[in-house]
């Protein structure tokens, strides 16, 4: 329980008002519960006509807290005598059946407020650890999801967060209402027999440890279940992104009989859980049972032996409180193992809401809002873990308006570097400064509001293309955008869309054609109008005429804007001002294209290759 309060504290101390709420309707509830019951006794007595004793009346607040139970219990027989005489016994039995309706109504109505209050508790806090968690999942470095797999990130989100709310948030009823209800109820038993209520407390412990026996390897069997699901969650999301892979090497039934074995392996340890849980409330059942009995036993052999404070007739009302005290102490039990349940869960999103993220900025970082003189990347030494470099001693400097080109062989480090200016990772050694001001001084929003990406891979969002164009950019009009797009070469065939700029692309673009893709993508950072640019590789994956499109949208583009290409098609960059050959994360050779070929190295070596 503690694990539980530590994770879920944060969550409950919003909802502090619900939660006074429905504490406070849950004592009412047990306080009407209490004396609804104990309206059983005069009509017990008055049916049975075991109580022939005549009453007198007492003052109230007469005696200690201790004897009021006697001065009520007096009380009450008075007043069931005085009915009776007036009354008949037919006509106050109908009386008391009438009280302990209107009794009953209270506390159902108390019930019912204190479970309405739980509510806005229960689903708010679902939402806001749904939130936290996409909150946490953009603000985590690129580093982490590297190391991760998408599906099981999906699962987590999806699946355990269900969890939760179906273990954890389905008990908070049960865990604030419970204790409640076995306080009142504990005490009532106190007040009628201290006695009995003492050798009741004795046998508690069977119930409770046979109860923890079955919860006590919930949670780590529930862990395991929820891994292989993450298992067949990363499957899919593997099948959905490679279908034209798995189709064109005819390897649906393998990848079938993968997906079955992993949902094989899950549905057999949710099997184990669900028999594990399932078995609680029979166990729980027979051992209530058990201690019923053992207290019948006990309250008769006192009352048998006249050494009973509790006449016959109370018994019976006793008996009825202690078996009401054992549908909240089942119910806390099973929240306990629901709670279990739902931890694994809980642990596996920690480890996404408790993820250390390496990109943290200053204290007071420094807002800049452009570029000045010069980016300079001084002897910088990048590792993503501890071990090789990737990049060993790089120093470039980049002066305002240049357009420099990095080339070299793929996994030479090229976007690994261009990864580094706008913090996506932090150098291992040296510094990256602009302006001469370190970036990890700036503010991580500023920073990179100076720089516009366009990617190998042009990424969309499943939405309008006036929207892909204006993504990151407030409150962009339609003439704004449709200019970004005539720049990028993009607004003609935007026009001869079913629905213009409001047309849908599909997921991840999909109803677009690569050329088209990247010219959105390029009309996107030119409506951002960043001073510089990175262009990562942006026409390697197209076609011959939609280079050409790329290309000159691109030009359009790098005017007037500080450019770092990567570019494998040395035709693309021949006019850079400066080109950076890398080799295994250094850099081997420096200059414009007809020094390089005039070196005849390591570029005149990829150029001759692309020639041929």
């Amino acid at each position: 329980m503690k694990e539980f309060y530590r994770m879920m504290g944060k969550y409950f101390a919003r909802y502090k008002g619900y939660i006074v709420g429905t504490f406070s309707m849950n004592v009412l509830a047990a306080i009407f519960n209490v004396f609804s019951f104990s309206i059983l006794i005069p009509i017990l007595q008055i049916l049975f006509k075991v109580n022939t004793e005549k009453y007198e009346f007492i003052e109230w607040g007469t005696g200690g807290v201790n004897e009021f139970i006697d001065v009520a219990k007096n009380n009450g027989y008075y007043y069931s005598q005085i009915l009776i005489d007036n009354y008949g016994p037919a006509n106050t039995l109908l009386l008391l059946g009438v009280l302990l309706s209107v009794l009953t109504l209270l506390k159902t109505g108390a019930y019912f407020g204190g479970s309405a209050c739980l509510m806005p508790l229960r689903t708010g806090i679902i939402r806001d650890i749904r939130v936290d968690i996409y909150k946490k999942i953009l603000s985590l470095p690129l580093s982490f999801f590297s190391e991760e797999r998408k599906g099981d990130i999906l699962a987590r989100v999806s699946t355990d967060v269900n969890e939760i709310d179906a273990s954890i948030s389905s008990s908070l009823d049960m865990i604030i209402k419970n204790p409640i209800f076995i306080i009142v109820y504990v005490g009532t038993l106190f007040g009628m027999s201290w006695q009995l209520t003492l050798f009741t407390l004795l046998v508690v412990p069977i119930l409770a440890g046979g109860i923890g026996r079955i919860g006590k390897k919930l949670k780590a069997k529930s862990l395991f279940a929820q891994s292989k699901w993450s298992d067949g969650i990363s499957q899919i999301e593997e099948t959905l992104g490679g279908l034209r892979i798995i189709k064109a090497f005819i390897a649906e039934k393998n990848m079938e009989d993968r997906f079955r074995k992993v949902n094989d392996e899950y549905r057999n340890a949710a099997l184990r859980v669900a028999i594990r849980q399932s078995a609680a409330h029979p166990v729980s059942e027979f051992l209530g049972t058990c201690m019923i009995v053992l207290v019948l036993w006990f309250g008769g052999y006192l009352i048998f032996s006249g050494n009973s404070d509790i006449q016959a007739s109370d018994f019976i009302y006793y008996l009825v409180i202690l078996y009401s005290t054992l549908q909240p102490i089942k119910d806390l039990s099973k929240a306990g193992y629901s709670i279990q349940k739902g931890m694994a869960s809980m642990e596996r999103i920690n480890k996404i809401l408790g993820a250390e993220n390496s990109i943290k900025e200053i204290d007071s970082p420094k807002q800049i809002e452009s570029l000045t003189n010069a980016i300079e990347i001084d002897a910088v030494d990048f590792a993503y873990n501890e071990g090789r470099n990737v990049l060993n001693n790089i120093s470039i400097n980049i002066k305002k308006g240049q357009t420099i080109a990095l080339v070299g062989q793929s996994g030479s480090g090229k976007s690994t570097l261009v990864d580094l200016i706008p913090r996506y990772h932090d150098v291992t050694k040296g510094s990256i400064r602009i302006d001469g001001e370190d970036i990890r001084n700036m503010s991580i929003k500023s920073l990179r509001s100076l720089i516009g990406n366009v990617n190998q891979e042009a990424i969309l969002f499943n939405d309008t293309v006036f929207n892909n164009i204006a993504f990151g950019v407030d409150n962009a009009t339609q003439e704004q955008v449709e200019a970004a797009a005539r720049i990028a070469n993009a607004h003609d065939f935007i026009m001869d869309m079913e629905n213009g700029y409001q047309t849908n692309v599909g997921d991840r673009g999909g109803r677009l054609s690569g050329g088209q893709r990247q010219r959105i993508s390029i009309a996107r950072a030119i409506l951002k109008n960043p001073p510089i640019l990175i262009l990562d590789e942006a026409t390697s994956a197209l076609d011959t005429e939609s280079e050409r499109l790329v290309q000159d949208a691109l030009e359009k583009l790098m005017k007037s804007r500080t450019t770092i290409a990567i570019a494998h098609r040395l035709s693309t960059i021949k006019n850079a001002d400066e080109i950076y050959v890398l080799h295994e994360g250094k850099i081997v050779e420096r200059g414009t294209h007809e020094q390089l070929l005039a070196q005849n190295g390591y570029y005149k070596k990829l150029n001759d290759m692309q020639a041929l």
